[in-house]
C-alpha cells in the first residue's frame, strides 16, 4: 500500500524533530543521552505512535539519523552502526506496538521502554568500551567479560530511563496532542473517555 503525501510529510517532519531532538540533548546531556544510563528525551516523541502509523517509520527514521550523527560525535566509528540498527530497531518496535495498542495509552506507552530495555543493552557493552567506558558504572565491575552482568544492568538502567522519559514527558505529552486540532479526531484519550461512560 503506498502512502498518501500527507503522509510522507508526517513521517519527514516526526523524523527531524526525534533526530533534532536527541542532537540536542546529546550535546547538552552527554552520556546522560547516550550511555550506560540513558534519559534521552526524544524518546517521548513515541507518544505520536497513539495517533498516526506515520510515527512508527518516521521515529524509526529519526532514530537512525540521530544515532549516524552520534557515531562522529561520539568517535564510535563503524562500532556505531549497532546503534543506528539496533537502536532504530528498538525505536521501530516500540513505535508499532505504541500504535497497536493505542486504544490503551498507558499500556501502549510501556512498548518502547520494553523494546529499548531488552534490545539497548545487548550492544551497549561494546559501544561503552570503545568509547572508554570500561566498567559498570558505579562499581568496579570491568566490563570485558562480564556482559550478562553489563546486560542486566542495561536492561534496568535503560527500562527506567526509558519509563521515566514515557511516562513523566511522553504522556502528558500525548494528553496536549489531543487537544490539538490536528490530532483530535485520532485521539486515543477520546476513546477512554467513551469507555467510560
Amino acid at each position: 500500500m503506498l502512502m498518501k503525501s500527507n503522509e510522507i510529510a508526517q513521517v519527514g517532519v516526526i523524523a527531524a524533530v526525534y533526530a533534532a531532538c536527541t542532537l540536542i540533548a546529546i550535546l547538552f546531556l552527554g552520556s546522560l543521552a547516550w550511555g550506560p544510563i540513558q534519559f534521552r528525551v526524544s524518546e517521548a516523541l513515541c507518544a505520536i505512535a497513539l495517533f498516526t502509523p506515520a510515527a512508527i517509520p518516521g521515529l524509526t527514521l529519526g532514530c537512525a539519523i540521530a544515532n549516524i550523527a552520534n557515531i562522529v560525535l561520539s568517535g564510535t566509528g563503524a562500532l556505531g552502526l549497532l546503534d543506528v540498527v539496533f537502536g532504530s530497531l528498538a525505536t521501530c518496535l516500540g513505535a508499532a506496538f505504541t500504535w497497536e495498542m493505542r486504544r490503551h495509552p498507558l499500556v501502549a506507552l510501556a512498548g518502547p521502554v520494553v523494546a529499548n530495555a531488552l534490545i539497548v543493552p545487548a550492544y551497549l557493552p561494546i559501544l561503552l568500551t570503545a568509547t572508554g567506558f570500561y566498567t559498570i558504572p558505579f562499581t568496579s565491575i570491568s566490563l570485558d567479560g562480564a556482559w550478562p552482568l553489563m546486560y542486566l544492568f542495561g536492561v534496568v538502567t535503560t527500562g527506567i530511563g526509558e519509563a521515566v522519559i514515557m511516562y513523566v514527558l511522553g504522556y502528558p505529552l500525548s494528553k496536549s496532542l489531543a487537544r490539538t486540532p490536528y490530532f483530535k479526531g485520532s485521539s486515543p484519550f477520546k476513546r477512554e473517555r467513551e469507555a467510560a461512560r
